[in-house]
């Protein structure tokens, strides 16, 4: 198995930036597909951004132009640069990666965007 931990959340203005972090236990982050999601309360979990291992890119719409999804592969470590953060960004970020032939999930990191 594979353990995710995220960090990097916290509170923010908006129009303000954040970058998460998600350090992954084994080194997959070179092959796997690697993947932000986000929940806010009473809503589903969404996903937000994906990077695969060759290292192309996907975003939800209402982050494209805001937010960039990267890796460092010697780290283990992949990042999600929010820029221009919304109050509607507010949620609980979670890192995930289907690993084994299941899905692994961080505890996850808050995001709040609030004046």
């Amino acid at each position: 198995q594979v353990q995710l931990v995220e960090s990097g959340g916290g509170l923010v203005q908006p129009g303000g930036s954040l970058r998460l972090s998600c350090t992954a236990s084994r080194n997959i982050i070179s092959t796997n597909v690697m993947a932000w999601y986000r929940q806010a309360p009473g809503n589903e979990r969404e996903l937000v951004a994906r990077l695969t291992g060759g290292g192309a890119t996907d975003y939800a719409d209402s982050v494209k132009g805001r937010f960039t999804i990267s890796k460092d592969n010697a780290k283990n470590t992949v990042y999600l640069q929010m820029n221009s953060l919304k109050p509607e960004d507010t949620a609980l970020y979670y890192c995930n990666t289907f690993y084994r032939g299941r899905d692994h999930w961080g505890r996850g990191t808050q995001v709040t965007v609030s004046s």
